[in-house]
């Protein structure tokens, strides 16, 4: 008998899934899964499991387990304090049932982000709250502008409404979207910033701007412009490597059509990059986007939006990307892989070794349970309850159980064996879910999440006084010429470190090393060695490694974005050299 389901990856599509036989299938009655699911769903069964608890790399029995954890969060909280460290393996609103706990005995949790923190708070900053644009009007649209996102790789269910449209690609890489797009524009990385104030310049000057839709929305617009004059246009053509002619090219596709802008988290993976995102939405704003059918600016919604959390919240955070393990006696890893992901692995490997005890709560082997002294297998989405939401659609999906499996512990029955433990109040999984479930409505044939507008910013903007707040300053002091530039986009073969994680360093073939050499990438935080592959898609200037590669992150450094606390992936140059 086949059930419905939902893919609880972390992902834009957040797809309709039918299980059945032991088989993954999409729904073909969803308007978004549209019946295919996406390479790494299909490829789920592959990635081999962790079957057994282990304590100190020895089987243990589950009982014994849960009893160890029970000392060392006991042992934790009456000495140097606990770190719940919860990552995004399961996009399901059930995961966090377990920050329930931790909150509720005072362990510190994490805040911010490893992927679009900065990116977010510059469109809070700006809009007052970031609303997801529905692919609905992203259908209607007559031009659209994929700026630092890669669709086939991370949000491939929206490639049949790009059809028919005028597309512009705008990112350092020829993607496989870029290579079809009518316009691309191949700016250097970190030319993002400059590119968007020069393109809202040039609308103002050009008398693009939507006057009536300014007065209205964006009255502070002219003190914005005058910002933009700050920037040098010759010198920073130059500096970004490009031409007015690809600023003219862009606007003369924005001549009187419906325009949707799609920005990615390639964009924002520097120390300013809410700066970035803010400057982008400025655009939209100053043509009159938002609030319009078949317009609008879209970058990762708030899959929270319309969701009130039933569990405890806490008092104490760790920023998730640069989190200091090393000053807790109990580090419970749940859903992630820090080892691996979190930038600058050196100083991560360091800390996780000097903290007291690292508990791994998972599905999968990786760096970081090989570290941990006490592994708990996780079911997966197939084996327990829950409901989930995403950032790019508005629809409600429930999870419900497919299968039972014997080899693992869902996240409600470890929390409430710790509540039970510890004297905390819990309520029943049912009701949880029930919670959940009520925050739904029905709408169009397919659930939603209840008070989320087909249009988002119709009425306004959600500020204090319903404008929109233009970016005000900027403090750019990247170096833009010396060495190479590190790109670390999502691989089209692996999710951050799950699933075939790529083993290359890739460079354009005129960078002066052979095909199949091992190259020593060297950054201020460390070093990994890495086979050349030859990628003529790339800028001279740029040395590309993917997302979940191991030792990637040796390169990456431990700082935090101006805003949103978010990871900085991209904040450091890198030299290559042969062994």
């Amino acid at each position: 008998m086949n059930k419905l389901t939902a893919c609880p990856l972390d992902c834009y599509d957040a797809c309709s899934v039918v299980y059945g036989e032991g088989k993954l299938k999409g729904d073909p009655e969803h308007p978004y899964t549209n019946g295919y699911l996406c390479p790494h769903l299909n490829h789920f069964w592959k990635q081999e499991r962790i079957t057994q608890p282990r304590l100190h790399g020895k089987p243990v029995t589950m009982e014994e387990a849960l009893a160890h954890l029970q000392t060392l969060v006991r042992d934790g909280l009456d000495g140097n304090g606990v770190l719940h460290y919860r990552g995004s393996g399961n996009f399901g609103l059930m995961q966090a049932v377990t920050d329930h706990f931790f909150a509720s005995v005072g362990a510190t949790l994490t805040e911010g982000s490893l992927c679009d923190g900065a990116g977010e708070a510059g469109v809070v900053e700006g809009r007052g709250a970031n609303r997801v644009l529905p692919p609905e009007q992203i259908e209607k649209s007559e031009v659209v502008v994929v700026w630092g996102r890669n669709i086939p790789v991370t949000n491939s269910h929206l490639l049949p409404m790009l059809k028919g449209k005028k597309l512009i690609v705008i990112d350092p890489v020829r993607t496989a979207l870029a290579e079809r797009a009518d316009l691309h524009i191949q700016l250097k990385p970190m030319g993002d910033l400059f590119f968007a104030m020069l393109l809202a310049r040039f609308i103002v000057i050009e008398g693009m701007h939507d006057e009536a839709y300014l007065e209205e929305h964006g009255e502070e617009y002219e003190d914005f412009y005058e910002l933009t004059q700050t920037v040098r246009i010759k010198a920073v053509l130059e500096m970004i490597g490009l031409s007015l002619g690809d600023i003219g090219d862009v606007l003369a596709a924005f001549q009187e059509k419906r325009v949707v802008i799609l920005t990615g988290v390639g964009v924002q993976k520097y120390r300013i990059g809410a700066d970035v995102v803010r400057a982008i939405d400025a655009i939209g704003v100053l043509l009159g986007l938002f609030g319009k059918e078949g317009c609008g600016v879209g970058y990762l919604g708030s899959s929270a939006s319309g969701i009130d959390s039933p569990f405890a919240k806490a008092r104490r955070f760790e920023p998730k990307a640069t989190a200091a393990f090393s000053d807790y006696d109990t580090v419970f890893v749940q859903g992630a892989n820090p080892a691996a992901q979190m930038p600058d692995t050196n100083r991560v490997e360091d800390a996780l070794a000097k903290a007291g005890h690292v508990v791994y709560f998972g599905l999968y082997e990786n760096e970081t349970s090989a570290l941990a002294e006490l592994v708990i297998p996780a079911k997966t989405f197939l084996e327990k309850n829950d409901v989930r939401t995403s950032y790019g659609h508005n629809a409600l999906l429930p999870m419900p159980a497919c299968e039972s499996g014997g080899m693992g512990i869902g996240e409600y029955d470890l929390s409430r064996y710790l509540c039970e433990a510890f004297g905390v109040p819990i309520q029943s999984e049912e009701a949880y879910l029930e919670h959940f479930r009520s925050s739904g409505e029905a709408q169009g044939g397919k659930t939603v999440v209840k008070g989320r507008e087909a249009l988002p910013y119709a009425e306004g903007f959600e500020t204090d006084d319903g404008m929109f707040a233009f970016l005000e300053e900027y403090d750019f002091d990247f170096e833009m010429h010396s060495d190479y530039f590190l790109i670390t986009p999502k691989s089209p073969h692996s999710l951050n470190s799950q699933f075939s994680r790529e083993t290359h360093v890739h460079m354009h073939p005129e960078c002066g090393f052979a095909e199949g050499v091992l190259l020593r990438v060297l950054s201020e935080t460390g070093e990994v060695t890495l086979p050349l592959r030859h990628d003529d898609r790339l800028r001279h200037d740029c040395v590309l490694i993917y997302s979940g590669t191991p030792g990637v992150n040796r390169l990456t450094p431990s700082l935090l974005s101006y805003e949103g606390k978010n990871a900085c992936y991209q904040a450091n140059k890198v030299k290559v050299e042969v062994c």
